[in-house]
């Protein structure tokens, strides 16, 4: 890793925003998760969430694997597992919904814990995600069209929240947020991919790293690391 990726990968983790997110609730189609995933990582998302009940796996193969990279994602069986871990974090749990009580998305304090969550192109979002949602939220519209694309709704809604919070001075760190033990995760993922590759797979623990982003390992580790691996062997017919 050079000294300018390992410096650009601090940069960028100073800027993540570990307590604003969004939640995915079953949004099926490939180009529309995919989406979603690359605003969050341009608005300093550092974590998104999904329930997918059924082909969660599918989703998360389709989607675009440069921001996948940067952006984690968190799954989860129901709504009610995912919105009770949102507030378990003290998040406000928005939902995108025309409603007799929904205020204009650009009224909300984005300053705040907040996520929000994004319902599937074909039915919206669930009676029961409604009924967790602290409040809905609407984007204005004066066409003949009272919806927009799933992808589109979700980064209009996220740049205000960064509009709102570049304001506050939130994105004006020197240090993330990020617990020392995730910044060093993405750092030798990100940094040293092909070596954390191999280390994941021999169940080795990923070893420190020098100030310019070296990996400064023992003797035994880069042993272990350049031992062959047994061939494995093939089944019979």
């Amino acid at each position: 890793m050079s000294p300018e990726r390992f410096q650009r990968i601090h940069e960028v983790l100073a800027t993540r925003q570990p307590d604003l997110t969004v939640c995915m609730e079953e949004v099926h189609k490939p180009n529309n998760v995919s989406a979603i995933v690359r605003t969050a990582d341009a608005v300093g998302i550092h974590k998104v969430h999904a329930v997918w009940p059924n082909n969660g796996m599918r989703m998360l193969g389709n989607t675009s694997a440069g921001a996948r990279n940067w952006v984690e994602l968190e799954t989860h069986d129901s709504m009610v597992n995912a919105v009770g871990a949102l507030k378990a974090q003290g998040m406000q749990v928005l939902a995108t919904n025309l409603s007799d009580t929904a205020i204009d998305f650009r009224e909300v304090d984005y300053t705040k814990p907040t996520a929000v969550i994004l319902g599937g192109e074909k039915n919206g979002i669930t009676a029961e995600a409604l009924a967790m949602a602290d409040q809905d939220i609407i984007i204005p519209m004066v066409g003949m069209v009272q919806s927009l694309n799933v992808s589109v709704a979700s980064a209009l809604i996220l740049y205000e929240a960064q509009r709102q919070r570049q304001n506050a001075g939130m994105y004006n760190r020197e240090k993330t947020l990020l617990s020392d033990e995730v910044v060093h995760r993405i750092l030798f993922e990100r940094g040293h991919p092909v070596l954390a590759k191999v280390a994941r797979r021999k169940g080795l623990p990923y070893p420190p790293l020098d100030e310019h982003g070296q990996i400064a390992a023992d003797e035994q580790w880069w042993s272990i690391m350049q031992a062959t691996e047994p061939k494995k062997k093939k089944a019979l017919p």
